[in-house]
């Protein structure tokens, strides 16, 4: 089948589209991108978006005006992804849109009570004329699950080596890792959870820093000459979310706009020059991943592989080479994957086992009771004709 698959990230910087060719079925699926693109958001709709996600500055209105404005971003991004790749909408068989995340209520226990992704499919479907499938964290949350990180199911069907664990971290605006193991081990599920922040607290603080110029430290350029204050460090360090027993997830009214903007001001008091703080957040991100791996792999990682916009900061990548150690990190290029776009074809990858009515999901992975089928689906001009070819 081909697929777009559509993800707005956390750091809200714009939407990726990934045209994707999908086949077979698990545990033998494969899974290429064709073309993909990211079509970046204005300044006047990310801020739209950042606010949409503050509990202090979103309201009802604005929410159900960002809900259709997402739609007509995705449709967007959609048709032109389609035409770059020299086809035509009637030649895709689906669109997996995952929406932006706007709110992940964990509840004081780690349960998620609910979660809250926008983008209104009907628009996509109608502008499109493509069979849309989103909402896809919400089914897995009812199940008891964490809604998250839904990558890892792709990663457990598509990314294990042979023979030695490997860990997947994606740094998106949060950070989140899927510990594999080989396909030689009967014994072992794969793990996925949330490792805290990822870039969203060095995005906003460097926004802060550069007087609002700047939306995200762009080859960790803001941490040079920087020196990390080891005590500061250390006492952050020591937020109880790193200690919080899996299966746990996170977002942005933990790791957000409020404590980035603290830790700012927290910095300043301390003394510290812009290069200081950013590289003593860079360190954070990298030291409560190595935290993580420390507390709960379940085995010696040999191999991490990094994706999201985390694995384009060299500051960021040389600190995680040096904090898990002996492991070797590479990114996903080197598996034949592009960073940029990996999440974006994990959506599509979700949309085509929905529409084959096969769970998304892994209880071990999201904490669910039980294994469910994700998503919703919206049904666009090719839906008749698709559910017959699928059929037949």
């Amino acid at each position: 089948m081909i697929i777009v698959g559509l993800m707005s990230g956390t750091s809200a910087d714009g939407m990726d589209a990934a045209l994707c060719e999908i086949s077979g079925e698990p545990p033998q699926l494969q899974a290429r991108i064709i073309h993909a693109l990211t079509e970046p958001y204005t300044r006047e709709q990310r801020q739209r978006i950042l606010d949409g996600c503050d509990p202090q500055a979103s309201h009802v209105d604005a929410l159900c005006q960002l809900h259709f404005m997402l739609g007509d971003l995705c449709a967007d991004a959609v048709l032109k992804v389609v035409s770059e790749a020299g086809m035509q909408p009637g030649d895709v068989d689906l669109v997996g849109a995952h929406g932006h995340t706007f709110w992940h209520h964990v509840l004081p226990d780690g349960r998620v009570g609910a979660t809250l992704q926008l983008t209104e499919s009907a628009v996509i479907a109608e502008r499109t004329g493509i069979t849309t499938v989103n909402n896809l964290r919400a089914r897995d949350v009812a199940a008891g699950g964490q809604g998250a990180p839904l990558t890892g199911y792709a990663d457990w069907l598509l990314l294990r080596h042979p023979s030695h664990w490997r860990a997947v971290q994606n740094i998106g605006g949060m950070g989140n890792v899927t510990f594999l193991p080989p396909l030689a081990d009967t014994r072992h599920l794969p793990i996925a959870f949330d490792t805290g922040p990822g870039n969203a607290l060095i995005d906003i603080a460097a926004h802060v820093l550069s007087g609002g110029a700047l939306t995200y430290d762009k080859d960790g350029q803001m941490t040079t000459g920087g020196k990390v204050d080891e005590d500061w460090l250390e006492g952050m360090l020591t937020h109880p979310y790193y200690a919080r027993p899996l299966p746990k997830t996170t977002g942005r009214e933990l790791f957000g706009t409020a404590l980035a903007q603290e830790l700012v001001v927290e910095g300043q008091k301390r003394g510290l020059r812009s290069p200081d703080i950013m590289a003593t957040l860079t360190m954070l991100t990298a030291g409560s991943i190595a935290d993580a791996y420390q507390r709960f792999a379940p085995a010696p990682i040999q191999e991490v592989i990094l994706g999201g916009g985390g694995a384009r900061n060299p500051a960021l990548v040389a600190a995680l080479e040096t904090l898990l150690s002996p492991a070797t990190v590479i990114t996903h290029e080197g598996i034949g994957l592009n960073s940029d776009f990996k999440e974006a074809l994990v959506f599509a990858l979700l949309a085509y086992e929905t529409w084959h009515g096969r769970p998304g999901q892994h209880p071990s992975l999201t904490g669910a009771t039980h294994p469910v089928i994700l998503g919703q689906i919206t049904p666009g001009q090719n839906y008749v004709a698709l559910l017959r070819r699928t059929w037949e």
